[in-house]
């Protein structure tokens, strides 16, 4: 079929009640920021940081935080 993409590696997030609607873009910007915090703690307190990787859900503003130009505080 034109158009027609192949399997995707993307999965839908468990439901959040802190989040309720359809569109998960605050869900997943949330989830960036606390896999960000947290893999900083735990390497602080000289941790294993795989507990983190339940946040590690998208990683789209990676480069922003590379460039500086990230919106949020982490």
């Amino acid at each position: 079929a034109a158009g027609a993409q192949g399997p995707s590696n993307h999965s839908t997030p468990p439901f959040d009640p802190h989040f309720p609607y359809q569109n998960q873009t605050r869900n997943c910007y949330q989830n960036f920021r606390d896999f960000h915090r947290c893999t900083k703690i735990m390497k602080r307190r000289g941790k294993d940081s795989s507990p983190c990787d339940y946040y590690r859900k998208l990683q789209r503003w990676t480069d922003q935080i590379r460039e500086g130009t990230f919106p949020g505080k982490i």
